[in-house]
């Protein structure tokens, strides 16, 4: 009869297995997920380039996150309970680029919104803005099309630099922020908002008198020589 050891030891080891297996399935598709979100946002961040001149994405970030919550890392868990495994960064220049650049996004016809959160219209009781969405895109693997969420967040630099410090500092080894504190990082939040929309209003009034410079600029027709035009006596 076979002792409790060499019983229970394959068994222990065939779990294992497909643990680290199903481990690497969901990095697979995640990783998978990223880069197609990626690459969508840089094949529209290029031609908006080419169109207007200027570039709305200033940078993007990544992040695959594969534990939350102490829930097991499996593919059912991963499908089941979470939609921000994969994520993408973006970050802009200016609060309008946020949304052009959401809008292209999902404009395209196999992008599936899953959900919307605007933190900049409704912002966090701690001061947070930023938009997010989950989306779901299609990867292309050996068993075929799989929609895989991602979640996207599109926030302005400034944002992004008050979120960043308001992380590192409310995650600091302390037991608990004071509320005098709280309630200076809301309002340095509130400071970078209309910040945020002042450089909105400056950039808007650029590009007004950028318009108005070509359009009262005379065309090369009208600063020629008569003389040298064809017909001209």
């Amino acid at each position: 009869m076979a002792s409790f050891e060499e019983s229970t030891v394959p068994q222990i080891a065939d779990q294992f297995q497909k643990l680290v297996d199903d481990f690497f399935a969901v990095q697979c598709r995640y990783e998978s997920a990223i880069r197609q979100v990626k690459t969508k946002l840089e094949n529209l961040d290029a031609e908006f380039q080419m169109r207007h001149r200027r570039n709305p994405i200033h940078h993007m970030q990544t992040r695959l996150k594969l534990q939350r919550k102490q829930l097991p890392v499996t593919m059912d868990a991963a499908i089941s309970f979470l939609t921000d495994i994969a994520g993408v960064r973006v970050i802009c220049s200016y609060l309008d680029d946020i949304y052009t650049v959401a809008r292209l996004l999902l404009q395209q016809d196999d992008v599936r919104l899953i959900r919307t959160r605007d933190y900049i219209r409704e912002p966090k009781e701690n001061g947070y803005r930023s938009l997010h969405l989950i989306i779901q895109v299609p990867i292309y693997l050996s068993v075929g099309k799989l929609f895989v969420p991602v979640e996207v967040q599109i926030r302005t630099i400034a944002m992004d630099f008050w979120a960043t410090l308001e992380h590192q500092l409310r995650y600091k080894a302390i037991p608990t922020i004071p509320a005098s504190i709280s309630d200076e990082l809301v309002q340095t939040a509130t400071d970078i908002a209309l910040l945020d929309q002042r450089m909105q209003r400056i950039h808007d009034q650029v590009d007004d008198l950028k318009r108005e410079f070509v359009s009262d600029k005379p065309s090369p027709q009208d600063t020629a020589d008569p003389a040298q035009q064809p017909g001209t006596p």
